[in-house]
């Protein structure tokens, strides 16, 4: 089979590679119909996190069922699935309380962004969808995998209600579905935080009420301005940087608190901007099993689209262009198909 596979800043290739192999009775071999680029896929292109040797990268897919191992009961050859991006058996203590991404018995994935793919835990990672869904829903279902759940984790975590005022942070696949899982949570207010066009009209169909395009202390400013003067009930983060994470506190009103999801990139959280404002932060690496089911319904009925979160269709060969696309922000997201 082919895949991609990263050699170091910049250099991602799409080269040849083992098929994948049943290794554990509980796995199972996925062949990709779709699988994708993920923003944090671009802290190792950008250099920032090191890559010591060539690796396989990816983490998002739906595909077709090729093959179970022996204790596999959910799932079958021919079945149309999605799964998180990280493997979970759904049934330890942890993945009890629904923290399903701290699985006492996960696993990891060699790689999605590949013709073929070996899932560890296939029972409780993965999801059947029902029959052979529509090419136009393949994108939004895509989405589940990780960015729509890890929006709705950031949401979910900054305490998102009926009636309240959410700031987002970030304007990439993460934060929009932040957007658009504060809507579905039934926010009054969603102010997203955008300087670019194309992205501000992608949340704003996704339920953002108002764009702030500021930032620094123009941006608090305006949200001040927006919420009274208090700032905002909860505030997603989705970045992950120093600069954004210090505008996700100082965005939140005293009391307020701020869901964290962007993969962290800062030394120090400053904590006069938390303690003295009685400003909690709650979040990380999305359960993406805990939220599945709710959002593959909701896909599947038309009730959201996250699938327009990809603006960018090309074939896994091209999978080069789709991280060049990306760290160019030439694109919010690239969807490649095999």
């Amino acid at each position: 089979m082919h895949g991609a596979v990263i050699h170091g800043a910049g250099d991602v290739r799409y080269e040849e590679r083992a098929d994948p192999v049943i290794r554990k009775p509980t796995d199972a071999i996925v062949r990709t119909v779709a699988t994708c680029v993920c923003g944090s896929d671009l802290w190792r292109y950008r250099g920032v996190s090191p890559v010591s040797r060539p690796v396989p990268i990816g983490h998002e897919y739906v595909g077709i069922v090729e093959e179970v191992g022996a204790d596999v009961t959910t799932v079958a050859p021919g079945d149309f699935v999605v799964g998180g991006f990280s493997p979970s058996d759904n049934t330890c203590p942890v993945c009890a309380k629904g923290m399903q991404a701290n699985c006492l018995n996960g696993g990891i994935y060699d790689g999605c962004q590949a013709e073929l793919i070996r899932i560890p835990q296939a029972d409780g990672t993965l999801v059947r969808v029902p029959g052979r869904p529509d090419d136009a829903l393949v994108p939004g279902i895509l989405a589940l995998s990780d960015v729509m759940c890890t929006g709705w984790h950031a949401a979910v975590s900054a305490g998102v209600a009926p009636g309240s005022t959410v700031v987002v942070v970030g304007d990439g696949a993460v934060g929009l579905s932040g957007v658009l899982a504060a809507s579905e949570l039934g926010a009054e207010r969603v102010i997203a935080m955008s300087r670019h066009a194309d992205r501000q009209e992608i949340a704003r169909s996704f339920g953002a009420t108002d764009v702030v395009a500021e930032r620094g202390d123009e941006g608090i400013a305006r949200v001040q301005e927006l919420t009274g003067g208090i700032g905002a009930d909860a505030v997603l983060e989705c970045v992950g940087t120093e600069e954004s994470v210090v505008q996700a506190l100082r965005a939140t009103r005293p009391g307020g608190t701020v869901g964290w999801v962007g993969v962290p990139h800062i030394a120090e959280i400053p904590q006069d901007l938390m303690f003295r404002r009685n400003v909690g932060i709650r979040g990380g690496i999305a359960p993406v099993r805990a939220y599945l089911d709710d959002l593959l319904a909701r896909v599947l009925d038309g009730r959201i689209d996250p699938g327009r979160v990809f603006d960018l269709t090309l074939p896994l060969s091209e999978v080069a262009e789709g991280y060049a696309a990306m760290d160019e922000r030439r694109a919010i997201k690239a969807l490649l198909i095999p």
